[in-house]
């Protein structure tokens, strides 16, 4: 069956697909699995890996009640709290991440939106790096309306970021400030003004294996550039504090079937990497060709260095 499944993929056969023609991807030998995945990979977006850093931009104080989240004000953490950062600031990091090899830079900011004077700071910011370095920029600012997605994508901005996080089954056991539907209308917004749209979810937050599966065709069905695969790093001050860590094998099977059910997005691992064996390495060898590099909002990431040097030994081309 998943040979099959694969031939249809390839061949372009496969566009609509309902998660009960999917539910074999749950059982399939592991193995067979990540070798289908990185076959897609190969096909459908070559060798190419792509290497994404990202800033805090703006931290703490979140109005908004993730449970997965040191930054939200409903929590009690020992994230750090500040206003939007200075352009200056901003430019001197991207400068430096730009020179280690990264190929997208993105700003990320707590809140559930970005307004007023914090968001003309983030459009100076953009406009400054675009006009001084050469990599691509990406954008999460939570909500906003489709005048501001335009003023982002005016100043330098190509990629907004918004993650659905989970399935809609399982959304409201992690959030309750804001719904599904919220993230999914703001994403057809940025699309709208014209940007790339990055979004996934984050695996390990007591979601069930086919609520992942619903995530990965929700996503299709949005027709997203790229989709970061977070895994939970429980936080203490969280709700999600005392969940078990997922086993590798769990993560695989995730990243192989997201691939599957998006064959042309790049498949980004993200938070919760440095947990792997190899910092991940075998999941680039069953679909993912994307990283998040270097530290990550409230935790520790990967040094660019050596994911670069990773990915060329994988035989990844990084230009």
């Amino acid at each position: 069956m998943l040979e099959e499944f694969t031939r249809q993929i390839l061949s372009g056969e496969q566009e609509q697909i309902k998660t009960e023609d999917v539910l074999f991807l749950l059982d399939a030998d592991l193995e067979m699995l990540c070798r289908s995945a990185d076959r897609i990979r190969k096909h459908f977006c070559k060798d190419h890996g792509d290497l994404c850093t990202i800033i805090n931009g703006k931290s703490g104080k979140c109005s908004e009640d993730c449970r997965f989240c040191a930054q939200s004000s409903h929590h009690r953490t020992h994230a750090e709290d500040y206003a939007f950062l200075p352009a200056e600031e901003i430019l001197k990091d991207c400068r430096m991440q730009e020179r280690k090899g990264i190929h997208r830079y993105s700003v990320v900011t707590a809140g559930k939106s970005l307004e007023g004077e914090d968001f003309s700071r983030a459009l100076k910011a953009y406009r400054v790096m675009s006009e001084q370095c050469s990599v691509s920029f990406c954008a999460s600012h939570g909500f906003l309306s489709y005048d501001a997605f335009l003023d982002l994508k005016r100043n330098g901005v190509t990629r907004y970021h918004c993650n659905l996080e989970t399935s809609r089954r399982f959304f409201s056991e992690i959030c309750t400030t804001h719904t599904y539907d919220d993230k999914i209308a703001n994403i057809e917004r940025a699309k709208k003004a014209g940007l790339e749209i990055c979004s996934g979810g984050i695996i390990g937050m007591g979601e069930t294996e086919e609520d992942r599966l619903s995530l990965a065709l929700e996503l299709a069905g949005l027709g997203v550039d790229s989709i970061p695969v977070n895994v939970l790093t429980p936080i203490k001050g969280t709700p999600l504090e005392g969940r078990r860590r997922l086993k590798e094998e769990e993560i695989l099977r995730t990243v192989a079937v997201f691939r599957l059910l998006n064959p042309k997005a790049e498949i980004r691992l993200a938070a919760g990497r440095n947990l792997m064996k190899d910092c991940g390495r075998e999941a680039f060898c069953s679909g993912a060709n994307g990283a998040i590099t270097g530290d990550m909002l409230t935790t520790s990431g990967n040094r660019v260095e050596d994911d670069r040097k990773m990915f060329l030994q994988l035989g990844f081309s990084l230009t």
